[in-house]
């Protein structure tokens, strides 16, 4: 980003809505908003408080402060500090609630509060408080809209509502949101954030860049699991400073979701340090996990690191499972085993990554060669995972789980690396072997196999392997599998 001065002064100087006296956003509230998104939130805080003491009339104060809590929360992920921190948002509101109305930070303002503790909030699994607060953020952000139409931020918060809600796969959140009548559209809000991204930095809404593209590169990689995650993440974090700490880890998240394993690696090492940072302990897991992905057993390292400097209640059977991957490589069966008594008896399961993790716990252990693969295909080392495929065949796995894996790895893999026919062939056999089975290759062979139809125009079989994953009950990730699904089939029927 550009300098902080200069942006201040071009704020001010240009800005449409900073002639609000208690909707201030000033100078010294962009220093304070900038350091929040390069995670100093020390450094903010010390800001704000100035502030406070300046001017203690200012509603943006409770914005701020807000924003601290929430980065702090997703930085920490301890539910404690949640449950002790979770009584500020009435008192925020209750300031914001009575000053200015003719501001368009009236309501934007609130409704970001309340956007901020929904997405916190559904992390611990509160959906309906969750949902409670996503619907009042929504009614406020389109009556702003309505009264403002040219304060481009309530489009933030929009498409964020619009892609999160578009995406949601059946169950009670979505059903709550529904009662409420909060309906979303994927392609909707991926536009709004798109637009957003485009367009803030050539405009006097340019401070507010940094957070449009920190939910914008979460949505697409995450929600939307778009095939444009990893090119538009980097496009549009280039510009950010590399002073900043959530830079780095959009861009080392997006380049581990998507098969840059190298590129997370050295974006990690290379990571902004010291204690102006508010300290990220899934930095350590993120590069853990980027290098057992490479199969570098040193990655224990960075497991028992995250381990040391978490304080939340996430990703820590996820962890141990890791551990025991590393265990179970370097042949070391005592060590396997008491890794995956920790994946069962510590952490918690709020998270979907926690939840696999258990049931894989609780599965059989992980065929040598498919572990290998698996590991290789997701670090985007494609040719070196096909390798340790081709070096056996389905007739060396002994069970139905294994022989269906293997014929889904050895389709991702070809898949990834444009062999199409050769792709198409192993999914129909995992479907074929797996299709009866809890774990979740067959259904997602046949959405896979789906997309490669629909890339071919061959809407009709695209189609016809949307169903079958839809229909296929009773295994691993349902629900997302199914969400997915249907989403390209209401994609194909425009």
């Amino acid at each position: 980003m550009k300098l902080i001065s200069r942006l201040s002064i071009l704020f001010l100087l240009l800005s449409p809505f900073a002639a609000s006296a208690n909707f201030d956003f000033n100078a010294n509230c962009v220093k304070a908003y900038q350091n929040i998104f390069e995670l100093k939130l020390a450094t903010a805080k010390q800001l704000i408080a100035s502030e406070k003491k300046a001017r203690p009339n200012n509603s943006i104060i409770p914005l701020l402060e807000n924003y601290v809590d929430y980065f702090y929360l997703l930085t920490t992920e301890s539910k404690a500090e949640f449950e002790k921190l979770e009584s500020n948002k009435a008192s925020r509101l209750d300031q914001i609630s009575r000053d200015d109305k003719n501001s368009p930070y009236y309501l934007y303002a609130q409704a970001e509060i309340n956007l901020q503790w929904a997405l916190i909030r559904s992390r611990y699994g509160a959906y309906f408080a969750a949902s409670r607060e996503i619907n009042r953020a929504n009614g406020l952000l389109k009556d702003n809209q309505k009264k403002f139409p040219n304060f481009h931020l309530n489009d933030k918060g929009l498409g964020l509502i619009n892609v999160v809600i578009g995406a949601l796969p059946d169950g009670f959140m979505k059903s709550a949101l529904s009662t409420f009548g909060v309906k979303g559209d994927v392609q909707t809000g991926l536009a709004q954030l798109d637009r957003l991204a485009e367009n803030l930095p050539k405009s006097t809404y340019e401070p507010f860049y940094e957070e449009v593209i920190f939910y914008y590169a979460y949505l697409l990689s995450d929600v939307a699991k778009s095939p444009q995650a990893y090119a538009k993440t980097m496009k549009y974090t280039a510009r950010i400073a590399d002073s900043s700490l959530l830079k780095s880890y959009m861009q080392a998240y997006v380049c581990a979701r998507n098969g840059k394993s190298e590129q997370a690696i050295e974006i990690l090492e290379s990571r902004p340090k010291g204690n102006a940072y508010q300290p990220f302990a899934y930095l350590d897991y993120l590069l853990g996990v980027a290098r057992l992905n490479k199969l570098d057993l040193g990655a224990a390292s960075n497991f028992s690191q995250f381990l040391q400097r978490n304080q939340g209640v996430n990703y820590i059977k996820d962890t141990y499972l890791h551990m025991a991957w590393i265990s179970l490589l370097k042949e070391d069966t005592a060590g396997f085993n008491n890794y995956i008594t920790q994946v069962k008896s510590k952490g918690n399961t709020y998270a979907e990554k926690d939840k696999q993790a258990l049931n894989e716990a609780n599965s059989p252990k992980p065929q040598m060669v498919l572990l290998k693969a698996r590991l290789l295909y997701d670090g985007g080392y494609l040719n070196k995972a096909l390798d340790v495929l081709n070096a056996t065949k389905a007739d060396d796995f002994t069970s139905n789980k294994d022989r269906t894996e293997y014929a889904y790895r050895l389709a991702r893999v070809n898949d990834d690396l444009g062999k199409d026919d050769v792709a198409l062939v192993q999914y129909q056999n995992a479907i074929n072997l797996g299709k009866g089975l809890k774990y979740y290759y067959a259904a997602k062979s046949a959405v896979l196999a789906g997309n490669i139809y629909e890339r071919k125009k061959n809407f009709a079989k695209a189609k016809a392997c949307f169903r079958l994953a839809i229909d296929m009950k009773g295994h691993e990730y349902e629900n997302s599998i199914e969400n997915e699904a249907k989403q390209a089939l209401k994609r194909i029927d425009g």
